[in-house]
């Protein structure tokens, strides 16, 4: 395969290999070096764009992925000091619209797309690996006494980061165990069941209920979606391995069977963090009661907090362990994702951004249902519907904030290419892993579009440019494969996956 080849999924793969260098000491969870490589992501992209003069995205993509702008610049524009908000102008301009956007325009087929998936099950089993290891040795993040909390490389200050990444990891793998078909797509699923038990560990000592909560109820959708029986099966499979991983090894032991416990236990007796999350909703909807139409703008509640809290809210969260010493983290957001935009951005920028997440979901729900009409359930399609319920249940324990967020942006792409990728781009097929060619292997995802050269089409063929007819000259798209990049792409589907 040429390299030009995969060029363009370069910039989209150094931005999941570079979280996992270690954020800067002091950082708040911006400017690391994967923001950085996201920059580069877009601007590639726009190149690309500007190079091939290509048509950006279909009309329903665009409307879509560019709602948010509408209720994130009203906000910023209507806050009682702008320029204070501009910074989360960018923050959310680069999470919710340009990357993902950029993914939808250099993800070109289902090939491309497992090979992201596949990387990120890769960055989440590096991450798992060393959160295991702090955990055994006692080098992770402090928790209750104790510095056996799993944190990767993202140290104390960050703790749902390496729970984010190893449940992405998890949802990929039980998508890619599910959706995969045939003889190549068992050997893939094997490989997807292994990685998912392996990341097992690591979200268990993670001690996060937001992740394991938005977990369990990503699986089951994908579970429930690939039929009744089947979802039983994994159902009573994943519940055996829990006792296993709980009861029988004793991973976590004490600590976790109280985590779990916790979380039914949350209005009677609930812990400090329970108590100041409660907290920062109230005054989070506060805000949203004394500016209902724009909110009281980008990063404005840490500044508005104080004013509509009460008494019950601590001065902050204790944080040490994991290579930092004690450090007293102040309560900057509500971590609910929902309550954060409708306190800052009114329920203008709670419709719009929103509202983008929920078409998508539609879309890309729609579209599964399709594709089980007419045959078996596509894996990408699972992987991508699976990862954006995960993010959405997630965002009501969480919000963006931290380095793994720009994964969550590359995630929101994904899920945003499963929408609107043209029909025969997002057909069934296997996700097997990169190097899994030959000997009846499947890398792809689905049926092929198959390049018929660099030398154009005969005259008067149909070729398709992301799903857009163009008659009688070749594709100069972004999106056109072939050797090199500058052959056509003929409408012909089932072609072989070798």
């Amino acid at each position: 395969m040429p390299v030009r080849r995969w060029a363009p999924l370069v910039p989209l793969l150094a931005v999941v290999a570079l979280l996992a260098v270690p954020p800067p000491h002091g950082s708040s969870g911006t400017g690391t070096v994967a923001d950085a490589a996201s920059a580069v992501l877009v601007a590639f992209c726009a190149v690309r764009l500007v190079r091939d003069r290509a048509r950006p995205l279909s009309r329903t993509a665009a409307v879509v992925l560019g709602l948010p702008v509408l209720g994130v610049c009203t906000a910023a524009v209507t806050s009682h000091d702008p320029a204070a908000s501009l910074p989360g102008v960018a923050r959310y301009l680069q999470v919710f619209v340009l990357v993902p956007a950029a993914v939808v325009l250099l993800v070109r087929d289902r090939r491309d797309f497992a090979v992201v998936t596949w990387a990120m099950i890769g960055l989440a089993l590096a991450q798992g690996a060393v959160g295991v290891t702090q955990y055994v040795t006692g080098t992770g993040a402090s928790y209750m006494g104790e510095d056996v909390r799993a944190v990767g490389t993202f140290g104390p200050t960050d703790v749902m980061g390496m729970a984010t990444v190893v449940a992405y990891g998890i949802v990929a793998a039980a998508g890619i165990a599910l959706g995969s078909p045939g003889e190549a797509g068992r050997r893939a699923g094997a490989w997807a069941l292994v990685c998912g038990g392996l990341l097992l560990v690591p979200l268990v000592v993670s001690f996060s209920r937001g992740a394991w909560i938005a977990t369990v109820a990503a699986c089951g959708l994908l579970s429930a979606l690939c039929g009744v029986r089947r979802a039983v099966r994994v159902g009573l499979a994943a519940g055996a391995l829990g006792v296993v991983l709980v009861a029988g090894l004793g991973v976590g032991s004490q600590m976790v069977q109280e985590r779990v416990a916790s979380i039914s236990q949350v209005t009677a007796t609930p812990d400090r963090s329970v108590t100041d999350r409660y907290t920062m909703w109230a005054a989070a909807a506060g805000m949203w009661r004394a500016e209902p139409l724009t909110g009281v703008g980008l990063k404005g509640f840490p500044h508005y907090r104080d004013s509509h809290a009460s008494l019950a809210l601590s001065s902050g969260s204790d944080t040490a362990g994991a290579g930092r010493g004690f450090q007293r983290q102040p309560l900057l957001s509500p971590h609910n994702m929902y309550l954060l935009v409708l306190g800052e951005q009114g329920l203008l920028g709670l419709l719009t951004i929103a509202g983008s997440w929920l078409a998508l979901l539609a879309c890309g729900v729609r579209r599964l249902a399709d594709a089980r009409r007419t045959g078996a359930v596509p894996a990408c399609g699972l992987v991508a519907v699976g990862l954006l319920v995960w993010q959405l249940v997630d965002f009501a324990y969480a919000d963006i904030g931290g380095p793994a967020t720009v994964l969550t942006a590359l995630v929101l792409g994904l899920a945003a290419w499963w929408a609107f990728a043209p029909e025969a781009v997002g057909a069934s097929g296997a996700v097997s892993p990169p190097g899994a060619v030959g000997g009846g292997g499947s890398l792809a995802l689905g049926p092929v579009l198959t390049p018929v050269g660099t030398g154009g089409a005969p005259p008067g063929s149909t070729l398709t440019r992301r799903g857009v007819p163009q008659r009688g000259r070749p594709s100069t798209a972004p999106y056109a494969g072939g050797d090199g990049g500058a052959g056509a792409w003929a409408p012909e589907v089932g072609a072989p996956n070798g």
